[in-house]
């Protein structure tokens, strides 16, 4: 962990050490009764917030949400939100490129583009905050997450077309510390510090998270190209909840968050690749020994190179007010600033990318039977972006975006097994990209999303839900589509002048029996307006729109066994359709089919923690990645366009050795099964030229670790 955020983490942590209330109850004895032993009473006294919720009158929405705790965080060993996530059913973290590692999150099939990110309920993810946020989004101190799947699954979050990701961050119910470090294979480092504090009155309370995390370049196939980057995160987070009075709460929160990533020539460092620029920004004759992929690298270091250092600070803060006990009403605004300094194979991009977001909302409790939510939101970004590209023919991607919206829903209690959630939204978008060949502006919309959710409980063990809604999504910049944003010597065009548009439907049937709980569920989206990537006769890349809908449908089943009190069996089958648009609009080629196997095993004082996941075959000429790649620049020595099927295979073990200290060891990716060693390399060839992004399986193998946390 840096030092000035260890001294940081240690001076909170001691300045929070506030003694917990507690009462001591005792009764006397009567004559010639024997005196008992004291009777601890323990006083809680709730808060605005947790009491409001508890009552029902901070209700929201009723559909299906897959919900991943801090245990499942814990167990799977993740540093990042990706990696805590990347098992979830009906999510798939896709790698989008084997020298940047961006990570785009998928939901029920639908790009990373149409997946809204929310903090405790709130909007701090800027669009370029999509891109290399989730690596650097520290696992520490989240309580849970809450995974909504479908168009316009959130109030507030309309434009996630596949659902949201909502992270929720530990709520302080105890003076504690926790402290979690560990290191293994490949470089692998990460140090954690989490304090809560609260009050005597249990009036404020306090969470503070510090965390760093490391690991280095991997390179599979040992030719001096890595496959995988060197990735440094490095974040603290600040958390205050204060109720003043029985009827307001105010929340503060504020993350600062640090990241660099460093990919391509292995062993090298940005230093070096600058220098290498600097001195001769010629193109190499020969890339690698034969213009061959498999061979060793022997181009300049910065031809490889991709680097991106981001800072990213959030803040938000909300204020509850229990007007009465039928109406309360809570103001929130959050501003997000997103700075990014990259270097790609020679072509800089540094951008700025703001973030203001505005929500007043109400609840009111008509009667017994129906609540309403309903309200004014306003979120207000801009991108402003410079390279260093000399093309007359290059655009800028800066934006300014703008949505106003009102939204309102019923949730209606029609009996006591059904319950039905009604809500639309208006929305005013405008979307302009600012640069002086793009006048006008291009979208000014607007537009009415509806969405119903339904949840029918038919008897104690089965529970039946149904969601369908229509969501939106302005196509805001060629830098999420492929890395379209890198050719700075040909330029690019964007041709976007609608709204994506969305519809989709989900029914999930859930047993809950007192061994087995299992959850079927079925979802369908149809995109009409979808951004894709494409090139004009010239070859100059253009963000497009395609005329046909583009559809999915996505089906899996989540079953958990208690074969005994200590044993816990677990499995997850999913499958994705995509149709043909669909298919023909992905740069890199989606998972198919998912099986995910677990099993949790307790026994004298261990715990065992072991998941399996398999991914299915797929055509690769169905997509639209490369469609003639080859190892060779001379076109020689074609790649197959089969992605084998493959497992992997991750294992946790801990203990706790005394009263809080728990020791722990495991291995990620245990059978070291990677694309570049055991399939075929990222690297590619198309028609004479060199890209990274044929992938299709796993880009980093094995790596083992060890830890210890500490609770005090």
């Amino acid at each position: 962990m840096k030092p000035h955020m260890l001294a940081m983490a240690i001076g909170l942590a001691t300045a929070s050490a506030m003694t917990q209330a507690a009462e001591v109850s005792t009764q006397s004895p009567q004559k010639g009764e024997k005196a008992e032993t004291p009777v601890m009473e323990e006083v809680s006294v709730m808060g605005v917030r947790e009491r409001l919720m508890q009552a029902g009158m901070l209700k929201d929405v009723i559909q299906k949400t897959e919900v991943i705790s801090s245990l499942s965080i814990e167990q799977m060993q993740a540093a990042s939100v990706a990696e805590a996530i990347a098992e979830a059913p009906g999510v798939r973290v896709n790698n989008e490129c084997s020298m940047c590692g961006v990570k785009r999150v998928m939901l029920n099939g639908l790009r990373g583009e149409h997946t809204t990110i929310l903090v405790d309920g709130i909007q701090t993810y800027t669009m370029m905050a999509g891109f290399y946020g989730l690596d650097a989004a520290a696992s520490a101190g989240i309580e849970s997450i809450e995974i909504a799947r479908g168009a316009g699954a959130s109030l507030i979050a309309p434009e996630a077309i596949g659902g949201t990701i909502n992270l929720v961050t530990r709520e302080a119910r105890e003076n504690a510390v926790e402290v979690d470090l560990s290191g293994g294979e490949n470089g692998y480092r990460k140090g954690s510090l989490v304090a809560t504090g609260i009050t005597d009155d249990e009036a404020t309370r306090v969470t503070f998270i510090t965390q760093y995390d490391y690991r280095d370049q991997f390179d599979g196939d040992n030719n001096g190209v890595s496959e995988n980057p060197e990735l440094e995160n490095q974040s603290v987070t600040l958390r205050l909840s204060h109720d003043i009075g029985e009827r307001d709460n105010v929340t503060f929160r504020i993350n600062k968050t640090e990241s660099e990533i460093f990919g391509g020539p292995d062993g090298a460092d940005i230093g070096e690749a600058r220098a290498s620029f600097a001195a001769d920004d010629s193109d190499s004759p020969s890339l690698f020994v034969g213009d061959d992929v498999r061979n060793q690298w022997i181009g300049k270091t910065w031809e490889t190179t991709e680097w991106i250092e981001s800072e990213r600070t959030e803040i938000a803060a909300s204020w509850l007010h229990e007007v009465n006990e039928r109406l309360n009403t809570t103001l929130t605004v959050s501003v997000n600033d997103h700075e990014q300094d990259s270097f790609y194979e020679g072509f800089i991009y540094d951008a700025e990318n703001e973030m203001r977001y505005y929500d007043a909302r109400f609840n009111y409790a008509l009667n017994d039977d129906h609540h309403l939510t309903f309200g004014v939101d306003h979120r207000d970004e801009e991108l402003r972006s410079e390279t260093n590209s000399t093309s007359p023919n290059y655009v800028s991607d800066s934006f300014d975006y703008d949505t106003l919206g009102f939204y309102i829903q019923d949730t209606w209690t029609a009996t006591e097994n059904f319950q039905i959630s009604m809500a639309v939204r208006v929305d005013q978008v405008e979307a302009d990209f600012v640069d002086p060949q793009k006048p006008g502006t291009e979208i000014d919309e607007t537009i009415v999303s509806p969405r119903v959710d339904m949840r029918y409980t038919h008897n104690e063990q089965f529970t039946s839900r149904f969601s369908a809604g229509r969501g939106y999504r302005a196509p805001l910049s060629f830098f999420e589509s492929d890395h379209g944003i890198l050719d700075g010597d040909d330029g690019f065009l964007i041709n976007v002048d609608e709204l994506e548009r969305s519809k989709s439907a989900t029914y999930a049937l859930s047993y809950e029996g007192d061994k087995l709980t299992a959850t079927w569920s079925l979802a369908y989206t149809a995109v009409d307006e979808l951004a894709a990537l494409s090139e004009n006769g010239s070859g100059v890349p253009v963000l497009d729109q395609l005329d046909d809908t583009a559809t999915v449908l996505t089906t899996d089943l989540a079953l958990t066994y208690q074969l005994r009190d200590n044993l816990t069996l677990s499995a997850v089958l999913e499958s994705f359709n995509y149709n043909d648009e669909f298919k023909q609009s992905y740069g890199v080629v989606p998972v198919e089919q998912r099986i995910n196997l677990g099993v949790d095993w307790e026994i004298s004082g261990w715990d065992i923690f072991v998941s399996g996941t398999w991914v299915g075959s797929r055509d690769l000429s169905d997509y639209g990645v490369p469609q003639e790649p080859t190892f060779d620049a001379a076109g020689n020595f074609a790649k197959s366009n089969n992605a084998e099927s493959y497992w992997t295979v991750d294992m946790r073990v801990s203990k706790e050795v005394s009263e809080g200290v728990q020791l722990y060891f495991g291995v990620t990716n245990l059978t070291d099964y990677n694309q570049a060693e055991d399939m075929e390399t990222p690297l590619f060839y198309e028609d004479g030229g060199y890209d990274v992004a044929h992938i299709y399986g796993p880009l980093r193998g094995r790596e083992a670790y060890a830890g210890v946390k500490f609770t005090f």
